[in-house]
């Protein structure tokens, strides 16, 4: 079996286009709260997640994106409508070399009052390189960061790194004040981040209260903060839109989305894809042609159009429709073994309840593997409890909703993290040869349209292991009063609230 590391983040870079729209804007009147978008002290914004903190808030985590959504923090770059590498904390960056890339940074303040300098960032990232484990965006990377002037950083890989400006829009390698270390082994955001919005106090897991951070380098934040709860229920997040307790709620379950108003719902298309991991390593599908009869025994066509009530897209690869220049390029998988007669077998499946279409994605999946011929036994838990059983292997089969762009927005990343012996997030304890020197291969190209065409070959050969059946490309829907404005509907799933958010 494959030895993987534990990851701390839920989910794992490209220079050319990947989303045929930008990020859009809810619409919407304004109440007498608003701000002015001058900096005017506008209203507190309510708003639900899904998911609620389970490291403590930890930059290095499945807790970055809670951090980023909420306008807290910020890396050097980020991500564009396009999926290009856009100016974040860093003004401009230039490669130098092979190895070395030199990245300006703008004047910006972090929310403890000092300066975002070189060696502050350097600090920063030395922190993230060290963690244990590593964060998902450095997945088989290492770096170096050293200040070079009053604002210039100089960052060295110890390998070439073509698209390391996308690496470093990561949620995870947020830059955080020096502050935020040097408490034991804990991160602390509160206070330290250089985002539009910070944090004042966390309840647990609960809920958290947010103030604007008036010395934002972008601008001052339209709405005054943030009274952010985290709801695991979905139908609870939908009817707290309804009743008027929230402004903002995220992830509404399709089952709600007809209770809502039609200008209240917004559903975008993501770079998530639900699929069925099946674990290559042990147990039953050990054996590639059970694997293959177990794929055969599903009807995919069924999760789009039934469970997701059409707010999705039937499962066509590792990367679906919101990942426009993947389907061009698609090629049929290799290797693919012939499928055996099921004899019976038990399987273990397990998913998690935070999505919450899942646990019926997953007793689809149950019905169809049985009457494909084997016996199967689901568990349904929270995800923090599945999470650790999973990476381990204990499972023979795990139904996942992973966003294949986020944490870094290169397609390479998630086949290496996902799919390779060594993949930090090896849910399908995959360990293929064939798919090891594929992706390698891939991610040693800088051409985009090379690079590309790299990862459909790679994305041939993991789904002609049958170690993922893809079952559906994902939309998202976000509730949004009719008060709000400027919600930011990001496919990335990266940013909901920015500086133009407002009520």
């Amino acid at each position: 079996m494959p030895s993987h590391r534990r990851p701390r983040l839920l989910a794992p870079l490209l220079l050319i286009p990947l989303i045929s729209s930008c990020f859009a804007s809810g619409g919407g009147a304004t109440d007498s709260g608003t701000g002015d978008g001058k900096g005017g002290d506008g209203s507190r914004l309510r708003v639900a997640l899904a998911f609620p903190p389970a490291e403590n808030l930890s930059p290095y985590g499945a807790d970055a994106t809670l951090l980023s959504r909420l306008g807290v923090t910020e890396g050097l770059t980020s991500l564009d409508a396009n999926g290009s590498a856009a100016p974040a904390l860093a003004a401009s960056w230039r490669r130098d070399g092979d190895k070395t890339w030199e990245f300006t940074l703008r004047d910006a303040t972090f929310q403890d009052g000092t300066d975002v300098t070189p060696a502050a960032v350097a600090a920063s990232l030395a922190e993230a390189t060290g963690a244990e484990p590593a964060p998902a965006a450095l997945e088989g990377v290492t770096l170096t960061a050293e200040g070079s002037g009053d604002r210039v950083l100089r960052i060295t890989t110890d390998e070439p790194d073509p698209v390391l400006p996308l690496r470093l829009s990561s949620p995870s390698l947020a830059i955080l004040s020096k502050g935020a270390y040097g408490k034991g082994d804990r991160v602390d955001p509160v206070g330290h981040a250089t985002g539009p919005f910070e944090l004042t106090k966390v309840n647990g897991a609960t809920s958290a209260s947010l103030d604007r951070f008036d010395d934002y380098w972008g601008g001052r934040a339209q709405a005054s903060g943030i009274d952010a709860r985290f709801i695991a229920d979905g139908t609870a997040r939908a009817n707290a839109l309804r009743t008027g307790e929230l402004d903002i709620a995220e992830a509404v379950p399709v089952a709600q989305a007809a209770s809502l108003d039609e200008e209240t719902r917004r559903d975008t298309a993501t770079t998530r894809t639900t699929s069925l991991l099946l674990n290559a390593s042990s147990g039953p599908f050990k054996d590639a042609g059970l694997r293959a009869a177990a794929r055969t025994g599903l009807d995919t066509s069924v999760f789009a159009k039934d469970v997701y009530e059409g707010y999705g897209d039937p499962g066509a690869g590792v990367y679906g429709p919101a990942v426009t220049w993947a389907e061009g390029k698609r090629t049929e998988p290799v290797g693919r073994a012939d499928a055996k007669k099921p004899g019976g077998e038990t399987i273990h499946l397990a998913t998690y309840d935070n999505r919450p279409e899942l646990p019926e994605v997953a007793q689809v999946v149950k019905q169809q593997l049985e009457k494909a011929g084997f016996k199967v036994e689901l568990t349904v838990r929270e995800y923090s409890r599945l999470e650790g059983d999973a990476l381990d292997g204990k499972f023979d089969a795990f139904v996942l909703a992973r966003n294949t762009l986020l944490d870094t927005g290169d397609p390479v990343a998630v086949l290496a993290s996902d799919y390779t012996c060594d993949g930090g997030y090896n849910i399908a304890q995959l360990c293929d040869k064939g798919v090891d020197r594929a992706v390698a291969d891939a991610g040693k190209i800088a051409d985009t349209a090379k690079r590309q065409d790299a990862a459909m070959a790679a994305e041939a050969r993991v789904l002609g292991s049958d170690a993922v059946v893809p079952l559906v490309h994902q939309r998202i829907i976000t509730g949004v009063a009719g008060s709000v404005q400027g919600v930011v509907l990001d496919p990335y799933e990266r940013t909901l609230v920015g500086t133009g958010t407002r009520r």
